[in-house]
């Protein structure tokens, strides 16, 4: 693997403790492996700080979004949705994120969720910026929010996707939103690749979600920025394009979305 190759991993989380004890190590085999770019979601107010601080670390390499995450959010929401506002407009990020709704362990917060996602929305049109959603067994309820809002108002990505060919479907309907994809592809049960086949290359994001969800042959293992290569293959297969092709595409998607030219002009 080469540098010139240059992909973007649009949604990763190196700042977590999980990357505490080789934290550079991971930097180097990130960006020796053509890794130029990592775009870095906020969780909520305990994480902005450690984000914050990798970001001013690695300038060159990585981009903050700011948001509060759906399983973040409970009946004490407002004071940390103030914090988090507070913290746009004193620096650059490439989007509102990560944001959404999660009702998959838990409803006890559905309506809370409702209203922290749609204030977001409304952040990101304010502030012209992309949202970067979490959405797991709540997409009819998170397309709700969007439509109300005003969907042609918004851009962005379904972060860590996974839906079926309906839910595809909707979510494409939207115009403006495109699909991130990671390690989920590569499972052999998960029928996402399948299901890709009725999206095009240009509705797709490359991730990782690390130090989540490995993928194969990885599985179970911390994941990392260097293994978006493995997604990367399995993406480039689905769509019968090259990895090169693959990355260019992705990249240029990444690029488009995010607005990355604002942050560097070697992009």
């Amino acid at each position: 693997m080469t540098k010139e190759r240059q992909l973007i991993d649009t949604h990763c989380h190196p700042y977590t403790e999980d990357f505490d004890k080789d934290q550079t190590e991971i930097v180097t085999r990130t960006i020796e492996s053509g890794i130029d770019r990592l775009l870095l979601p906020n969780i909520d107010t305990n994480s902005i700080e450690r984000m914050h601080h990798f970001c001013d670390k690695y300038p060159d390499l990585a981009i903050p979004m700011m948001g509060l995450h759906p399983t973040s959010v409970d009946e004490n929401y407002s004071a940390q949705l103030d914090a988090i506002e507070n913290c746009l407009g004193k620096r650059a990020y490439c989007a509102i994120g990560e944001i959404g709704m999660d009702l998959y362990w838990d409803k006890t917060h559905a309506k809370e969720q409702e209203i922290v996602l749609e204030e977001q929305l409304l952040w990101a049109i304010d502030l012209d910026l992309p949202v970067s959603l979490h959405v797991r067994s709540a997409y009819r309820e998170t397309l709700e929010v969007i439509h109300k809002v005003g969907a042609n108002k918004l851009t962005g990505v379904f972060h860590c996707f996974s839906g079926n060919k309906e839910e595809l479907k909707e979510v494409l309907a939207l115009k403006n939103f495109k699909l991130g994809i990671g390690g989920v592809i590569t499972f052999k049960n998960s029928g996402l690749a399948e299901t890709l086949q009725n999206a095009k290359i240009e509705d797709i994001l490359l991730e990782t979600d690390a130090p989540y969800l490995a993928p194969t042959p990885h599985r179970g293992k911390r994941n990392e920025p260097y293994f978006i290569w493995d997604s990367a293959q399995k993406v480039a297969e689905c769509f019968d394009l090259s990895l090169s092709e693959t990355v260019k595409k992705t990249r240029n998607n990444a690029i488009e979305l995010f607005k990355l030219y604002n942050f560097s002009s070697k992009l």
